[in-house]
């Protein structure tokens, strides 16, 4: 599963030139769950994570390679207790995930669902006074911290700690690197493409295994088969699959 390497490599040029502060996954210092999803009011609210039209970007890469070798959580740039206004933000995922194999090494089901799976977390973890927004077309995730959130001692390691727990029910999910970032240094544009960019990759898998037509010059995932390694070999592959059956 390296489709989305390139990605990954490019991260650490894209979030700012100060040294991020680093914890270790430790399960008992998650925040609270509420289990489900929470009004905070304007009044209500300490700050916004991306609000007045700041950067907000989320994506989550996976990969069999040692891009993460441990559970651990990054923050480039301040905390939440150290901030007093809004601030630009992007939390982005990178995972370690077992190899998984379909009947041959161009199967891409079980590489798509898996990749749905993962992805179905961050819509499921529901951080106390830590309200979240999404928008899958412009890759936004804008975040409300509510006062009492932060008079309670919230911070980004907790935050990171409970989205770890989350994703570590997956069995197929080996280690979790979550980074959050508020540095004003960072590159937010190319975190946004690169965002685009895991969606468009997504996309082009999900179209693989309907079966698409594998003539290249009419198909309009020409440019991102021809641009991520490994691409067109699942896609030739499932063609040459469904071939052998008929």
């Amino acid at each position: 599963m390296e489709l989305y390497n390139e990605i990954i490599e490019k991260l650490d040029g894209l979030l700012g030139k100060s040294e991020p502060k680093r914890y270790e996954y430790n399960e008992n210092k998650c925040w609270e769950d509420v289990g489900s999803h929470q009004l905070i009011m304007t009044r209500e609210s300490a700050f916004e994570l991306g609000g007045d039209n700041k950067p907000a970007v989320n994506f989550s890469c996976v990969s069999s390679s040692d891009y993460a070798d441990k559970d651990e959580v990054l923050v480039y740039g301040k905390d939440l207790q150290e901030l007093n206004s809004s601030a630009s933000f992007a939390r982005l995922v990178v995972l370690k995930v077992a190899e998984l194999k379909g009947e041959n090494d161009t199967d891409t089901e079980p590489l798509f669902r898996a990749i749905q799976d993962i992805d179905f977390v961050k819509y499921h973890v529901f951080p106390k006074g830590y309200m979240v927004r999404t928008s899958s077309d412009s890759f936004r995730e804008q975040v409300r911290v509510s006062k009492d959130a932060v008079k309670s001692g919230i911070s980004f390691e907790k935050i990171g700690n409970t989205y770890i727990r989350q994703y570590k029910k997956n069995p197929n999910i080996l280690a979790v690197k979550v980074i959050f970032v508020t540095a004003e240094d960072a590159d937010y544009d190319t975190m946004r493409a690169d965002a685009k960019k895991t969606q468009e990759i997504t996309k082009a898998l999900s179209k693989i295994l309907e079966g698409m037509s594998t003539d290249c010059h009419s198909c309009s995932l020409k440019p991102i088969c021809d641009e991520v390694e490994g691409m067109k070999e699942l896609h030739f592959g499932k063609e040459k699959k469904e071939f052998n059956q008929k």
